[in-house]
């Protein structure tokens, strides 16, 4: 699939001002500084799409952008060692976790991870808060050109050998990806534009 449009529509905290449509939505979320804006700005072939910034926690709003006027990608804001005050850390995990109970329209999570780190229980524990709630999501490895080969079938090793070795009989779809080298966004849409058929096949109009 090829994204021909990518529009900014609206940014809230309350999920009920979320759009109210029909139309599918894959949100993306991930700890701080994992180099989210940078994937989706990839992704739909925008410099500017989502803000990047050298300050973690720079995305605090639920951001859609409409993407080929047929689905929403949806910014989530980061979680993990932001600069934020614990009051805003709160609330900020508040809206997410209304976004994600009450947000009829998602078809799936994008949980994004920097490849270069062992486990981090935030992100494992994350996963199976989205397991618990029979929310679909994908893992997205990010900042692939940082490690050599080697080094990256490791770590996403240890992060699928975690898994199974606790709650997980079966793996999510995994995809890795470089914003540096553009590789791994042509993949993710892909898997997209699949689950957008099924969608469309099981909500025909």
């Amino acid at each position: 699939m090829q994204v021909h449009s990518a529009t900014f529509i609206i940014s809230n905290t309350d999920v009920s001002k979320c759009p109210n449509t029909s139309i599918p939505e894959y949100a993306f979320i991930g700890r701080s500084n994992v180099g989210k804006s940078s994937l989706l700005n990839t992704i739909c072939k925008k410099k500017n799409l989502a803000k990047t910034s050298s300050r973690p926690g720079k995305t605090q709003l639920i951001n859609h952008f409409l993407i080929n006027k047929n689905w929403h990608l949806v910014d989530l804001p980061g979680f993990g060692y932001a600069r934020v005050s614990k009051t805003d850390k709160k609330k900020f995990q508040k809206f997410i976790t209304n976004y994600f109970k009450q947000r009829k329209q998602l078809v799936s999570a994008f949980l994004l991870i920097d490849i270069r780190h062992e486990p981090q229980p935030i992100d494992l524990n994350f996963m199976q808060w989205l397991g618990e709630n029979y929310i679909p999501f994908s893992i997205v490895f990010t900042k692939a050109d940082k490690l050599k080969p080697a080094a990256r079938k490791r770590n996403i090793n240890n992060y699928t050998s975690e898994m199974l070795e606790t709650q997980w009989e079966e793996l999510p779809p995994i995809f890795i990806t470089s914003s540096l080298h553009k590789t791994g966004s042509e993949e993710i849409l892909t898997y997209i534009n699949s689950l957008n058929k099924d969608f469309t096949e099981t909500n025909p109009l």
